[in-house]
């Protein structure tokens, strides 16, 4: 996948939250680390951020278009930049940091469904449900405030799409 660069060093990159009927979100940890995170990954050259979503989705959880229902996604583009020490400038292109669209679904299959462990090189390790703010107490400091702003803007959907089941 090629990785574009915006004029600002910003990499482009979507976020998923991924919901149940019980509006708990799924919350994973990092292979090899102890880091929990949101499923999250780069938008390719000529990929438009819907397209990344659901090949993040496919690639990081195991699921498919199908098994989910697209509830909403935010407005405009949530930025963080990384701490110096975690910028990859051995590697080209190099970026300062990450702007994303994130994208609320909701799971339509069963639990079951959810597989972390695809692919030759998983992203995850093991994953759980939890209550919806709780990522903001969990979550790395430095993309504190984009989950806090993402979570802000996609609550009010998922409230509303659970009131109309």
């Amino acid at each position: 996948m090629l990785v574009v660069i915006d004029a600002q060093g910003f990499r482009p990159n979507v976020g998923i939250v991924l919901a149940n009927d019980e509006g708990q979100l799924l919350w994973a940890r990092r292979v090899r680390r102890d880091g929990w995170q949101f499923p999250q990954g780069g938008v390719g050259s000529g990929e438009t951020p819907r397209q990344a979503m659901y090949r993040e989705l496919h690639e990081e959880v195991g699921l498919l278009p199908e098994q989910v229902k697209l509830l909403a996604c935010t407005r405009g583009w949530l930025r963080y930049r990384l701490p110096g020490n975690l910028r990859r400038t051995e590697q080209a292109p190099s970026f300062v940091g990450q702007k994303q669209k994130w994208f609320l679904l909701r799971l339509l299959d069963e639990d079951g469904a959810v597989s972390v462990d695809r692919g030759d090189q998983p992203e995850f390790d093991q994953w759980r449900w939890v209550s919806y703010w709780y990522p903001l107490s969990q979550i790395i400091f430095f993309k504190r405030e984009v989950y806090r702003k993402a979570l802000g803007e996609l609550v009010t959907p998922l409230a509303r799409a659970s009131r109309s089941d």
